[in-house]
């Protein structure tokens, strides 16, 4: 599937006191309705890239799946911004609590469905996971290195999941909440266990992106930004080590900060 997640248009700009024309890039935005078992269930405002991963995780983040094989058609149409899934044995109580919603790109606002399936979905984490100083530092240098397409636009946001060594795969798009279920979508599809690995993360640290850390069972969270206090009293409860301002050689380690070793890097007390 073409990857139109970057146009281009021709921009009038000003610098050095003269005005000139110039080709720029600019992020897309596009809406993706979601038709599921032959109802209009939902629309996204995504980037149109990675499509299908960004269904499956979204399905699973609702709670409508919990297994890539619970799917029994997926297809997307792209020229006209539909994906069709069938899901044969859907049980009732995912179903009851959904509706027809819209999902802006800028998280939050648009959900309907907070205090409803996020409560019911979300997980506390209980994994054992830890990770050095100095390698979350460098998961934070190598997605910076990963994204390409917020060099070019400036209005991306890029999420990846990471072993305890590296970055597995990375994905980009206008809704850092998007960012985050296509990453779902991938592992699921892909039969890979997440139990063990880390998120790396541009975007705020939301409540509804804790949410979606939890929804995934992930123990560790890194991200360049600052998180909300709400964010912050999520991540308490439910067992997720929050870490924000990961920049240079420094981060502030916000939440269960026992998975963060310095076993490589020796932290002074009066940093």
């Amino acid at each position: 599937m073409e990857d139109k997640s970057i146009l281009t248009r021709t921009v009038r700009k000003y610098g050095d006191g003269a005005f000139f024309e110039e080709v720029d890039e600019v992020a897309a935005e596009f809406p993706l309705t979601v038709h599921l078992n032959g109802e209009e269930w939902a629309t996204m405002v995504c980037s149109p890239s990675n499509l299908k991963e960004l269904v499956v995780g979204f399905l699973a983040s609702e709670g409508i799946i919990r297994r890539f094989n619970e799917i029994t058609r997926l297809s997307i149409d792209q020229d006209k911004g539909f994906a069709y899934v069938q899901i044969d044995k859907l049980p009732e109580d995912r179903a009851r609590n959904t509706s027809k919603r819209f999902i802006g790109s800028c998280c939050g606002k648009s959900r309907q469905f907070y205090f409803t399936n996020d409560m019911l979905t979300a997980k506390t984490v209980t994994s054992k996971t830890e990770l050095t100083a100095l390698m979350a530092i460098h998961h934070m240098q190598e997605l910076q290195n990963h994204s390409r397409d917020f060099h070019r636009t400036g209005g991306m946001h890029n999420a990846a999941i990471c072993s305890t060594t590296g970055i597995i795969q990375c994905y980009q798009d206008i809704g850092r909440h998007n960012a985050l279920d296509k990453l779902y979508g991938y592992c699921l599809m892909n039969h890979i266990s997440v139990k063990d690995k880390v998120i790396a993360f541009s975007g705020r640290i939301s409540s509804e992106v804790l949410l979606k850390i939890s929804k995934m069972g992930i123990a560790i969270l890194l991200s360049k930004s600052a998180p909300t206090n709400l964010a912050l009293e999520l991540a308490d409860d439910l067992g997720i080590t929050a870490v924000g301002f990961i920049r240079g050689d420094r981060m502030n380690i916000y939440t269960h900060p026992e998975r963060i070793t310095d076993e490589d890097l020796h932290i002074s007390e009066n940093k």
